[in-house]
C-alpha cells in the first residue's frame, strides 16, 4: 500500500513537471511585427512599436516564407536574400540570454516585398549618384587648387617683374630726356582692364621696332575717363597698364630692363575734357599709350 502511493505521488509530480516545462516553452514563443531598418547578414535591425532597435537572428533553419492569397493562408518558400531593408515583416522566435529574438519563422506580404525592393533601387541610385557627385566636387577642388597654386606662382612672376622694373626705372629716371620712336594707343571698354586681342599685333609690332633701337625703353602709362570715383579710375588706369605690360614681356618678348615701371595716371590728362563729355570722348579716355622711348644723350641728338 506505501509502494503504490509512493508510486502514485512520484507519477503526479512527473506530470506536473512536464506541464511547467511545457507551458514555460510555450510562453517564451514570440511573435513581433516590425519592418528591417538594418541587416548585417544573419542579423536584422527591426523597428517594432515596443523598440526601435529588436535584434532578430536568422538561423539556417529560420523559415522565410511570403505569405499569398485573400486570407493569407497560402505562403511561399523564399530566400533569406529576399529580407532586406523597408520590408515589414512577421517573426516569430524564442529570445536567447543577449534579449535576441532567434527567428523560427518569418513571413511577408508579396507587395511589400515589391515595394521595398523598388525602394532598396532608387537609394542605390541615389548613392552612386552622390558617389558621382562627391568624385566630380574632389576633381573640381583639386583643379580649384592646381589654378590657385598657378595663380600663386603668376603673382610672384608678377612681383619679381615689377621689382626688376622699378629698378631699371631708377636707373633711367637719372637720364632727363628722351626720343620718341613711336607708339601705340589701347583703347578700353567702360570698366574693363582687358587688352583687346585686336590690340596684341599692334604691341607685337611696336615691340619689334623698339629692338633695332639703340638703347631703347618702353613707356607704359595707363589712363580712365573722369567718370565714376577717383579711386576706382586710378585702380583701372593701373590695371590696364600692368595688363599691358605683361603683353610686351610675354609675348613681345621685351627684355625687363629695357621696361620702364607701368605708369597710373588715373584721370588726369584727359584727352577732352568738357563738363559733359560724350560717349566718343569716354571711349578715348580709357587708354593706355606705349611709347619706345631713346634718350637724346645714346641717339646723339643732344
Amino acid at each position: 500500500m506505501t509502494r503504490l502511493k509512493s508510486r502514485t505521488v512520484f507519477t503526479i509530480f512527473v506530470l506536473f513537471t512536464s506541464v511547467a516545462l511545457s507551458t514555460t516553452i510555450v510562453s517564451a514563443q514570440t511573435k513581433v511585427e516590425g519592418v528591417i531598418k538594418g541587416r548585417d547578414g544573419s542579423k536584422i535591425v527591426l523597428q517594432t512599436a515596443d523598440s526601435p532597435k529588436l535584434i532578430v537572428l536568422l538561423t539556417d533553419s529560420t523559415d522565410v516564407a511570403q505569405v499569398q492569397g485573400v486570407l493569407k493562408a497560402r505562403k511561399k518558400k523564399m530566400s533569406m536574400a529576399a529580407l532586406v531593408p523597408g520590408l515589414p515583416i512577421k517573426v516569430e522566435g524564442t529570445y536567447d540570454a543577449q534579449n535576441q529574438l532567434v527567428a523560427e519563422t518569418v513571413r511577408f506580404k508579396g507587395n511589400d516585398l515589391e515595394q521595398a525592393q523598388a525602394i532598396q533601387a532608387g537609394l542605390h541610385e541615389t548613392k552612386v549618384q552622390a558617389q558621382q557627385n562627391k568624385e566630380e566636387l574632389e576633381k573640381q577642388n583639386a583643379e580649384l587648387k592646381a589654378h590657385n597654386e598657378a595663380l600663386t606662382e603668376q603673382q610672384k612672376q608678377i612681383d619679381a617683374n615689377k621689382a626688376a622694373i622699378a629698378a631699371n626705372t631708377a636707373r633711367f629716371g637719372q637720364l632727363d630726356d628722351y626720343y620718341i620712336w613711336d607708339e601705340v594707343t589701347v583703347l578700353f571698354g567702360n570698366g574693363k582692364v582687358k587688352v583687346d586681342p585686336q590690340y596684341v599685333p599692334q604691341l607685337t609690332a611696336l615691340a619689334e621696332k623698339a629692338k633695332t633701337v639703340n638703347g631703347y625703353v618702353i613707356q607704359v602709362k595707363g589712363y580712365a575717363s573722369a567718370s565714376g570715383s577717383s579711386a576706382l579710375n586710378q585702380k583701372l588706369s593701373e590695371d590696364r597698364a600692368n595688363n599691358v605690360t605683361n603683353i610686351m614681356l610675354q609675348q613681345g618678348h621685351i627684355p625687363l630692363t629695357n621696361m620702364l615701371a607701368p605708369g597710373a595716371m588715373g584721370e588726369s590728362r584727359q584727352v577732352e575734357k568738357e563738363k559733359t563729355p560724350d560717349a566718343d570722348n569716354e571711349a578715348a579716355n580709357r587708354r593706355v599709350v606705349v611709347r619706345v622711348l631713346q634718350n637724346k644723350g645714346i641717339a646723339g641728338i643732344m
